[in-house]
């Protein structure tokens, strides 16, 4: 019950499909960046199923593999295994025992090669 005076809330539902996250929680300037992300997973990953997950965009095959989270100044590609990973990039960041993540700041920065090379390891982590 409203107190009187009280604010009224607004709740935004949480996306159903990547689709509708990306339209509605990724910024304008970053969509292009999800865009190519969800390219490179569809083509050189086409067994790993997207999903939303804990109210982002996931990607799993046995298990969540993969994450995209969007902020106001990049999105942050998450590896569920990626301290495992190779960095021959040089991109890997975090110090959890586990996750590890790169940032791509614009369209214009996205390395398709290193991200491909991340994405292989990551579904090969994934038949362990």
């Amino acid at each position: 019950m409203r107190r009187h005076g009280a604010p009224v809330r607004s709740v935004t539902a949480p996306a159903k499909t990547v689709d509708e996250f990306v339209a509605h929680r990724v910024l304008g300037e970053h969509r292009d960046t999800v865009a190519k992300i969800r390219e490179l997973m569809r083509r050189h990953a086409p067994a790993v199923t997207e999903l939303i997950s804990y109210g982002i965009p996931a990607y799993r095959r046995k298990r969540i593999i993969a994450v995209v989270s969007p902020t106001k100044k990049d999105i942050t590609f998450s590896f569920s295994r990626g301290a495992q990973m190779e960095d021959r990039y040089g991109m890997l960041r975090g110090v959890g025992k586990s996750s590890k993540h790169i940032k791509i700041k614009s369209p214009a920065e996205f390395n398709a090669t290193a991200v491909r090379y991340y994405i292989k390891q990551a579904i090969a982590l994934d038949d362990l």
